[in-house]
């Protein structure tokens, strides 16, 4: 058991891109920002499935050339194998919560 502050982590960009909570042993816990105009890099996961669930704000999620745009209060679930890519086309900063299970140490590929 462990208790975790959102503020005693930082998220991987400084402003923006997850902040881990937790990081294995069966699963992975975000919370993931980002201001207007942020994405990060199509990919997917071969083992892990991501969830990704809006706190704030609105962004689109393309998953296999479909997009997807989501806020407050949305979750939209992502099967291993699918090609997902984040976006925030919008004024205000997006902040979500992301999860990913069964944790594997390396499982995403990035695609061009």
């Amino acid at each position: 058991m462990f208790i975790i502050n959102e503020n005693d982590r930082e998220y991987r960009y400084g402003d923006s891109g997850p902040k881990y909570l937790m990081k294995g042993p069966r699963s992975n816990f975000a919370v993931v920002q980002f201001p207007a105009g942020k994405d990060f890099k199509a990919h997917y996961h071969n083992i892990m499935e991501e969830n990704f669930f809006i706190l704030q704000g609105k962004v689109d999620i393309e998953v296999d050339g479909v997009v997807h745009t989501l806020s407050k209060g949305d979750l939209i679930h992502i099967e291993p194998g699918e090609v997902h890519y984040v976006i925030n086309r919008y004024e205000e900063t997006v902040k979500m919560i992301s999860t990913l299970a069964p944790y594997q140490e390396v499982d995403k590929v990035e695609v061009d």
